[in-house]
């Protein structure tokens, strides 16, 4: 368990104290390896149990449905979590994406309507940006919504939707306006991940595994009440959320049962023999300081948060960080193990958990925007870079060619 640190003041104390108490007659057991059904109802199950107990929505709005409180107990659930394999993660996007944005940008009766299900586990949601034809660029979708009396009608298709598969709403980034600008003719919404017209097909990865997926939207009706933000603003609402995203991505709490994680390599280390040569303790000692730099400039961004200052751009400064974290993790990974990190017994399962953590690491280069992306949005919106030539900017959209879509008079 997690040591009480010393100079916590009596308030958190107790916080932490009674958490660690909760967690141990409260956590369940390893969900790894489950029927993705069983999965999920467990996790269902657990994420109401913290609902219950106060524990869902810590740093969230009283008036939000969260608890009000500050940092210091955030960082306190984020310690103690750590020693369990919590199954957190179907609520990840929910919790640290779409929630967030709700509470920023929705209307008094979306807050109402959306937040205390999503705290409580009976609803999960998704982020729905992505399109064949605009990943890094998302400002070039052409998923289409038109207004058709009080609703909306939407057809396109998105991709790399994380939790789709089971999601019950979605936050869904739609063109409403071909003739303006990239950038200007966007609209955020709240979709029914039920409602007629969607299909979502699962996109297996390298492992086997399935964590994303595609989504057609086929005449789907969004009435007119879930716009999220304004109508032609969702280029802002999106870097609202995306900017809470690169934060949750980027700050990522350590899990028990990443293999990545300095205290694992550590381990494996000694199950290999090699933790007193020096060259693996270096390489140990600077995954070490990296992780720990990465966590106390989290922490630092979630308290600035908790005061009134949103993390914007630096949130890209966490993303980048994590995504280069993972990198120096494979890379210490396999100075550690050796052949051990591709050909590995079949039964032995932490053989088998390296190998997939090693294949999945690479993807936080991309998921979420490209390390590149992050690069220019740091040299731009925090170093006062000049911006990159955009010639397409001021454009009216129907007039670029992009993705599936020809200029007009082109044949």
């Amino acid at each position: 368990m997690t040591a009480v640190d010393e100079t916590e003041n009596a308030a958190t104390q107790d916080y932490r104290s009674t958490l660690r108490a909760w967690l141990g007659a409260h956590a369940p057991g390893p969900v790894a390896g489950l029927p993705p059904e069983e999965h999920l109802r467990r996790a269902r199950e657990f994420q109401a149990a913290l609902y219950d107990a106060g524990y869902s929505g810590i740093t969230w709005p009283r008036e939000a449905g969260g608890q009000g409180l500050g940092q210091a107990e955030q960082q306190v659930f984020a310690d103690e979590a750590a020693a369990y394999d919590l199954p957190l993660y179907p609520f990840l996007i929910g919790m640290g994406m779409c929630g967030p944005t709700i509470v920023d940008l929705g209307t008094p009766e979306q807050r109402r309507r959306y937040l205390p299900p999503l705290l409580s586990g009976e609803e999960i949601w998704c982020q729905l940006f992505s399109e064949p034809g605009a990943g890094s660029d998302v400002a070039s979708l052409q998923a289409r919504a038109v207004l058709d009396g009080d609703r909306w009608v939407v057809n396109g298709q998105k991709v790399w939707t994380t939790n789709a598969q089971f999601a019950d709403f979605g936050a869904i980034l739609a063109r409403t306006d071909p003739d303006r600008p990239k950038h200007a003719g966007l609209t955020m919404f709240v979709v029914d991940m039920h409602a007629p017209g969607v299909t979502v097909r699962p996109l297996k990865d390298m492992s086997g595994r399935a964590p994303f997926n595609e989504v057609y939207f086929d005449d789907v009706e969004i009435p007119a009440q879930n716009v999220l933000g304004e109508v032609g603003r969702g280029w802002q609402a999106a870097v609202t959320m995306l900017g809470h995203e690169r934060v949750t991505i980027g700050g990522r709490g350590k899990a028990k049962s990443n293999p990545l994680e300095f205290t694992s390599l550590l381990e494996l280390a000694r199950r290999a023999g090699v933790e007193h040569e020096p060259a693996q303790r270096e390489r140990l000692a600077e995954l070490y300081a990296h992780e720990r730099a990465l966590e106390l400039f989290n922490a630092r961004m979630r308290q600035e948060t908790a005061a009134g200052r949103p993390p914007g751009a630096r949130g890209s400064v966490a993303k980048l960080a994590g995504a280069l974290q993972a990198r120096r993790a494979i890379e210490v990974a396999g100075q550690i193990a050796g052949a051990d990190a591709v050909a590995w017994d079949p039964d032995d399962e932490r053989g088998t958990e390296l190998a997939l953590g090693i294949n999945a690491a690479p993807s936080s280069s991309i998921a979420g925007g490209t390390n590149e992306i992050q690069r220019g949005i740091i040299g731009e919106r925090i170093l006062g870079l000049p911006k990159e030539p955009q010639v397409d900017r001021d454009v009216p959209f129907r007039e670029i060619a992009v993705g599936t879509q020809r200029r007009e008079g082109d044949r």
